[in-house]
């Protein structure tokens, strides 16, 4: 009597445990919930950030003129009455040439 009375509660012992570990609600899905948990919080903390830099950019646009004189120049490229625009334009860099070396220094005008 008391052998299946100990085979019934391993047998229980054993459903309980696959239950627990792949099961609905079991160990899978709370690791599955924890990541996803994890990843929401990471993305809030982003989207968060964003909001605070675009909440005081939203305020210096409207206290300020210095900033909306600064976005105007940079994204619409406009100019003061009175102001001389000059544009600097680089020479692109030919592929596989090198730069000529420094001239040698001059020698001293009393040295042979």
């Amino acid at each position: 009597m008391l052998r299946w009375i100990a085979l019934v509660l391993i047998l229980l012992l054993i459903g309980l445990q696959l239950k627990l570990w792949s099961g609905n609600g079991g160990m899978r899905e709370v690791d599955s919930l924890r990541v996803a948990v994890k990843k929401q919080t990471d993305d809030n903390a982003r989207l968060l950030q964003r909001n605070q830099a675009v909440g005081a950019d939203v305020l210096d646009l409207k206290h300020g003129d210095q900033a909306v004189e600064a976005r105007a120049r940079t994204e619409l490229g406009l100019i003061k009455p009175g102001e001389v625009f000059y544009q600097v334009v680089e020479q692109p860099a030919v592929a596989g040439s090198v730069s000529p070396p420094p001239p040698p220094p001059a020698a001293p005008a009393g040295s042979p």
